[in-house]
């Protein structure tokens, strides 16, 4: 169970959230990296390996991804073998596959990955482990779904 911390309540949403997810990502890092892989890396392998083959912009639409961002790291994975990446209907537009390569990196990793997501679910505790990853697709559903709409009503 997690035990009490020493550090501060944060009074914002933003600065409380962005914590936690640094010091989770952190924690990530470290168990992936003997496979030479970022979580932001692992976490669109596995996006695209439940996808299948799916365009840039929904792939950062469904990971809260900045294009800049995304485009950078989706780079880095083509020269690694990791993805596929070819021009969809739209000259503008571009559609990515998991690779063989990223199939096979996404397998190697699996394992630490599960370690990692056991470890944080024990020092948590079950309940609220479900309660967090419940919350954290919520809100992250509510405020993308809200700025989509809010982005169409714009144009």
């Amino acid at each position: 169970m997690m035990s009490k911390s020493s550090i501060p309540a944060l009074p914002c949403a933003c600065a409380t959230l962005r914590r936690a997810a640094r010091a989770l990502t952190q924690h990530y890092e470290a168990a992936l990296r003997p496979f030479g892989l970022r979580s932001t890396q692992f976490t669109i392998l596995q996006a695209l390996s439940f996808t299948g083959e799916i365009t840039q912009g929904e792939l950062g639409s469904i990971l809260a991804m900045d294009s800049t961002t995304l485009t950078r790291t989706l780079e880095i994975m083509r020269r690694q073998g990791w993805i596929t990446k070819r021009r969809g209907k739209d000259r503008r537009e571009w559609r990515l596959l998991i690779a063989r390569n990223g199939k096979a990196q996404l397998t190697r990793a699996l394992s630490a990955w599960q370690e990692t997501q056991r470890d944080l679910k024990q020092r948590i505790g079950a309940e609220p482990w479900e309660q967090l990853m419940k919350l954290s697709n919520d809100v992250a559903a509510e405020i993308t779904t809200t700025e989509d709409r809010d982005d169409k009503q714009r144009v």
